[in-house]
């Protein structure tokens, strides 16, 4: 087997510095890491990076991740309950179920709207979830979006054009700061602004 050369460590150094939180410096020292710690770090790493990269997918249905076309919560009969929880990102989506109290399904936008950086509605999920409202029995929609200036105007976009008697419009109330990125946030100040949501 041939050896690392020096490109090929560079290589992974300076794709580990395009991950959030690292740069180059904090690369550079997990790469060494990496390398003394072969056999119990780097080749099982190396291995599950091999199979996530094969194996999951986005769910075909919310934009989830996970190893079928329908993920775990779409595919869970249980959480069809009418209920729809519009999140922003997959991270988001996590902060949401590690708080334990939302029992319905999600819907991941996969952004939010911004002009600054040129993403408008058509590059977002609206219009899939639009056809979810159409197709599935939802009776509300909570709007848990990040309260930045982005996140709130898409929420108001979001509601205007969903805008219809026969679903309620939900958002996420007190304990999410203004400014504040659910990501971020505690699982009990999650739990109690889902508790507290109040109509959109």
């Amino acid at each position: 087997m041939k050896p690392a050369d020096d490109n090929e460590i560079e290589r992974l150094i300076s794709l580990m510095a395009k991950l959030p939180g690292l740069g180059p410096r904090s690369a550079r020292r997990a790469v060494l890491h990496l390398i003394r710690k072969k056999s119990v770090l780097l080749n099982p790493l190396s291995d599950a990076l091999k199979n996530v990269a094969t194996n999951v997918r986005e769910c075909i249905n919310c934009g989830n991740i996970g190893a079928a076309e329908l993920c775990e919560i779409c595919s869970d009969e249980k959480r069809n309950n009418g209920q729809i929880c519009i999140v922003e990102g997959i991270a988001d989506l996590w902060a949401m179920e590690r708080s334990r109290r939302f029992k319905g399904q999600y819907h991941v936008l996969g952004g939010v709207l911004s002009a600054l950086d040129g993403v408008g509605p058509e590059d977002l999920g609206i219009k899939k979830l639009k056809y979810r409202l159409n197709t599935e029995n939802i009776n509300e929609v909570i709007l848990a979006l990040n309260s930045t200036i982005d996140g709130q105007t898409t929420a108001h976009y979001i509601a205007d054009e969903l805008h219809n008697d026969q679903i309620q419009i939900t958002s996420l109330a007190q304990g999410v700061p203004i400014g504040g990125e659910l990501d971020y946030l505690d699982d009990g100040t999650i739990s109690a602004a889902l508790n507290a949501r109040k109509l959109f």
